[in-house]
């Protein structure tokens, strides 16, 4: 199997692709405005303890408080690493409000949820991961050779600080002693640099950071199996050379600069990506999947679709089933679903073919690094699974709820479509011999390429070298934006502003202005009019006179 990692590095955002024999499996992305939070480590301070959910809500300075469950506050029983299993101990024998803490963050802020919380720290490295509050040793169940999983063993049992536990991953199988060494030596470091911080400065803290995406690729994923990393940035290309030196300069030959246009364009991963937001997915069979997702349950269901096979229906079905399988497993690490999944395959009769579909199904599961439990078929023929969910599934990401349907269905965020359209004016900028480009969208997708006090479009325009024009209406659906070269003055004047100084209207004023709620918010085909003294006439029609008449927005005052 060619297994190879791509990387996208922009401006706003980070992107990186796994790929299977060319095959998309798995995504990763990171923005600038939106930080991993999982693997950082808060003090933080007991907001409330709640002994009927056997839990605490603690205050580490976020938006929500983080949720620690009983078990992830016991301290572990001595010697075997394994802890209470809360049965039978209250969570205010362990926590009392306004203690001060030290806790990790183990799962990402989802929905109306907080971030979870454990006093459990992990430290991952290269070939181990340290265990500073719990005393075991563990080994990667990947690691199947018993001689080197002995090996490890004794390896991890000498180097293991006192009192501390390791976990050894699969990448640290067939690595020398002073490689292990080095690993253990730099994370008991940034044990005891973490247990400085904690010490100083004010309750709550965020006392250690996680890495960012593309190193944390770097460490957990760009391991000896990968046959290539290719990446879009020459300065991203520089770091992870750099950072190789250090932690693993046989792998340096593997990584490659392609400094492309659209790098996932030409990979096809763009169009991956979009297929991987459907509920529909085609299997090369000529069947298909629907995949509906809930909060925290997955329903997949299996159909024949086109496929009407060549022998009898059994064959037909065992063959869409096989199919279906092999890529249920893809979409899971793909579109990153966690939770509870329900896999309704097509009814089989024979029992040896239900035992062939769920072997190739479990077979197809062992190369997800993210722990997954297949339980089993239920008397309805349903297969159960769970897959851990540490972060926000594909179209959390990349998807807000819909506006238009009221959060029956989905759209892409502002984000996501400010950031592909970005790249869509400067590529017609480059194009077109016009000084200016009219670009029209959706209110919120408009604020988002015009940025706060503009900042955002003085950037693209310094990018593009043109006038940029950027208006908002309401007409305009939130995925879709216009972008047109404007050829002269009058055409510039005829479609860019709609009104002008002097001007008397009527308008309805729609909201307060978003920091000055003494003004009023009115529009004009997405124009924006700044109304002096309007802000407690929300909902009214009145006369205005238009004063003052701005690129992105106009002034105006009430009239008497």
């Amino acid at each position: 199997m060619f297994k190879e990692i791509v990387i996208n590095a922009g401006e706003e955002e980070t992107r990186v692709a796994v790929l299977e024999d060319r095959v998309l499996v798995e995504m990763y992305i990171e923005r600038s405005f939106q930080q991993r939070l999982v693997g950082n480590i808060f003090r933080g301070r007991v907001e409330n303890v709640l002994p009927g959910m056997q839990a605490a809500f603690v205050d580490i300075g976020l938006e929500k408080n983080a949720f620690l469950y009983v078990e992830d506050a016991l301290p572990p029983r001595g010697g075997n690493g394994f802890h209470h299993h809360g049965l039978g101990t209250s969570i205010t024998d362990i926590l009392k409000k306004g203690q001060d803490v030290i806790v990790q963050i183990v799962k990402e802020p989802i929905g109306t949820k907080g971030p979870r919380v454990t006093t459990h720290v992990t430290l991952p490295g290269r070939y181990v991961v340290l265990m500073p509050t719990t005393d075991y040793i563990g080994i990667s169940r990947r690691i199947e050779q018993e001689r080197e999983r002995e090996r490890l063993k004794e390896l991890a049992a000498r180097l293991k600080p006192e009192g501390m536990g390791l976990i050894v991953r699969t990448v640290a199988e067939g690595v020398e002693e002073e490689e292990f060494a080095q690993d253990v030596h730099m994370l008991t470091r940034l044990w005891r640099k973490i247990l400085h911080r904690a010490g100083q400065g004010p309750v709550p803290n965020l006392i250690h950071r996680d890495l960012e995406l593309i190193q944390r690729i770097l460490r957990d994923v760009f391991t000896e199996d990968v046959d290539r990393l290719t990446v879009d940035s020459r300065s991203e290309y520089e770091k992870i050379m750099e950072l190789l030196d250090i932690t693993s300069p046989k792998l340096k030959y593997k990584v490659f600069l392609e400094e492309r246009e659209n790098i996932f364009q030409d990979y096809g991963i763009e169009q991956e990506i979009e297929r991987a937001l459907k509920r529909k997915v085609w299997l090369k069979c000529g069947g298909y999947l629907v995949i509906d997702q809930a909060e925290a349950l997955t329903v997949i269901d299996v159909n024949t679709g086109k496929y009407v096979g060549s022998t009898n229906l059994e064959d037909t079905v065992l063959k869409t089933n096989l199919d279906a399988a092999v890529e249920i497993a893809r979409q899971l690490r793909l579109r990153n679903i966690g939770g509870i999944i329900i896999i309704d395959f097509i009814d089989m009769q024979q029992e040896g073919h239900r035992r062939q579909v769920l072997k190739v199904l479990e077979e197809e599961i062992k190369k997800d690094k993210t722990r997954t439990n297949i339980l089993g078929i239920t008397q309805l023929g349903l297969v159960e699974m769970t897959r851990k969910k540490v972060r926000p599934s594909l179209s959390e990401v990349l998807q807000r709820p819909c506006p238009y349907c009221e959060g029956r269905g989905k759209v892409l965020s502002e984000e996501t479509v400010g950031i592909h359209f970005k790249s869509r004016i400067i590529e017609l900028a480059r194009r077109t011999s016009a000084d200016t480009i009219l670009v029209e969208a959706h209110p919120l997708v408009a604020a988002r390429l015009i940025g706060s006090g503009g900042v955002n479009l003085r950037e693209l325009e310094q990018k593009t070298g043109k006038n940029l024009y950027i208006r908002g209406s309401q007409g305009q659906h939130i995925e879709s934006v216009s972008i047109r070269p404007l050829y002269n003055k009058e055409e510039v004047i005829a479609h860019t502003l709609p009104v002008k100084p002097g001007q008397v209207l009527e308008v309805k004023v729609e909201e307060p202005h978003i920091s000055n709620t003494n003004d009023g918010i009115a529009r004009i085909d997405g124009f924006i009019l700044d109304i002096e003294g309007a802000g407690s006439l929300v909902g009214e029609t009145v006369p205005v006179e238009v004063s003052k008449v701005y690129r992105t927005y106009a002034r105006a005052r009430l009239v008497k």
